[in-house]
């Protein structure tokens, strides 16, 4: 029979019609599974418990090729809705790609874009949305975030009257501060030194009382500004000015001679024990300028970096006083050098290099047992760079006392010593041009003079009297 084109036979058409069946349930499946398809991947990241009169809204989305094709965030209280961002809606956030699948969109808020917020409870709403199937079909998802406004800043005000800071010395106040959750101190300048609860100061009673020790830095302008501050968790923030005197110090200024045999003597022992120098070689063939340069290096950066050991150990402070009285002095001690003292160092009649000695040393006979100046608890025993083998204790609030060059170490970090304890004896290691026991006074990890710590009539004015009054108010 001729096939004159019209005529199909059962199993052509029965192909045409299996792959039409067969398109079509492809298509169907495509579709439902693209209606199945995962949404977005939403992480709220800011806020996170709190918001403020000023806010941050940061949020990070996860899709392929970072495509999205909407993207709300708002702010949901009361019933009623706070717009934070809208993708295309022209506000002012940020949107940045971080990687091919990743986007990152932030904004800052405050009362003023936000007029109706009040304190309380709310929640943080984002929708995101991103094209599957070509773009036929879409995959939505939502993050939530319950937080809470608070709008009115902290409140505080000082209870201590007579505040007397030495330049380079310690002072103390009693503050008040509500709410209880906030953050407070002293702000000195750029720099902060934490309030803790008057009860680890022995004062009861009264929830919203905070103590602070706090100093004026060897380093810093004597009109540097001083006040107290607070900030809540939600970062609403407040200050309050107290009556304060700043008296003016004199630092003594020396000069230092380098001799060769001091350094074959201190270089070498100090590179052999610091890890930052282990590719260095000392050994009879170094000449002395090469000594000169190492040394330099350990005057310099290295004892930048051991500062700064020590003032990262300032977050391990307790909460109470561990202290009890005024700070002994190294017994029989003579006074080589004190706080603050501005040296410049000489070698072969040229100025090589300038530092500033912050602690004082102190010199008895050699190898004399060196004692707790207070009761506290181990927080550094350990070979150090420039101090060379170096204990720090911790005496609570902020407050820590550091002794160095150390010919030998008798406690272990975390034990708690008391006053008088022995904690080694003295010697010569590190940076030291003899036998004595270098010793410095903390405020949160920065140093200041050891001398009102010694004195009990400062104790008495400075700290004691001030705790009596206020607990009698």
């Amino acid at each position: 029979m001729v096939n004159d084109g019209r005529y199909h036979s059962p199993v052509i058409r029965t192909g045409i019609l299996l792959s039409v069946v067969v398109a079509v349930s492809a298509t169907i499946t495509a579709w439902v599974i693209a209606g199945r398809a995962e949404g977005p991947q939403i992480t709220i990241v800011r806020p996170t418990t709190f918001i403020g009169q000023t806010a941050f809204f940061e949020v990070t989305v996860q899709t392929p090729d970072a495509e999205l094709r909407a993207l709300d965030a708002h702010v949901e209280q009361n019933g009623n809705i706070y717009p934070l961002f809208s993708l295309g809606a022209g506000t002012s956030a940020s949107v940045q790609q971080e990687s091919s699948t990743s986007l990152r969109i932030s904004r800052a808020f405050d009362r003023s874009s936000h007029p109706d917020l009040v304190t309380g409870p709310a929640r943080v709403v984002v929708r995101a949305t991103r094209p599957v199937l070509y773009g036929y079909r879409e995959a939505t998802s939502e993050a939530t975030l319950d937080v809470t406004v608070r709008l009115a800043p902290p409140r505080l005000s000082a209870l201590s009257t007579l505040h007397y800071i030495n330049h380079g010395g310690s002072e103390f106040i009693i503050y008040r501060v509500s709410p209880a959750d906030v953050d407070s101190g002293v702000r000195v300048g750029d720099r902060e030194y934490p309030g803790y609860p008057a009860s680890g100061a022995g004062l009861t009673g009264a929830d919203d009382l905070r103590v602070a020790f706090f100093s004026l830095a060897y380093d810093q302008d004597l009109a540097t500004p001083i006040e107290l501050y607070a900030r809540d968790p939600a970062g609403n923030a407040a200050s309050a000015r107290f009556d304060f005197r700043v008296f003016e110090q004199q630092f003594r200024r020396s000069r230092i001679p380098l001799s060769d045999r001091f350094l074959q003597r201190v270089v070498p022992d100090i590179v052999s024990n610091v890890a930052d120098l282990a590719d260095e070689r000392v050994d009879g063939s170094t000449s002395p300028l090469e000594l000169l340069d190492l040394y330099l290096f350990i005057n310099g950066e290295l004892r930048q970096r051991n500062r700064q050991t020590v003032a990262e150990l300032a977050p391990t402070t307790a909460s109470t006083w561990l202290w009890d009285g005024p700070f002994r002095q190294l017994s029989n001690s003579q006074v080589e050098s004190g706080f603050a003292d501005h040296r410049t160092y000489v070698y072969a009649n040229d100025e090589v290099d300038q530092q500033v000695h912050l602690g004082f040393d102190l010199a008895s006979t050699a190898n004399a047992p060196i004692r707790a100046a207070n009761s506290g608890t181990v927080v550094f025993a350990d070979y150090l760079g420039i101090y060379g083998n170096c204990v720090i204790l911790d005496h609570g609030m902020g407050l820590q006392s550091l002794y160095a060059h150390l010919s030998s170490i008798d406690v272990t970090q975390g034990t708690k010593v008391d006053r008088d304890q022995q904690l080694g004896l003295s010697g010569q290691t590190g940076l030291a041009g003899g036998d004595h026991l270098h010793f410095t006074m903390l405020l949160q990890g920065r140093p200041v003079t050891p001398m009102e710590w010694w004195d009990e009539h400062w104790i008495e004015d400075r700290v004691q009297r001030k705790l009596r009054d206020a607990g009698q108010s």
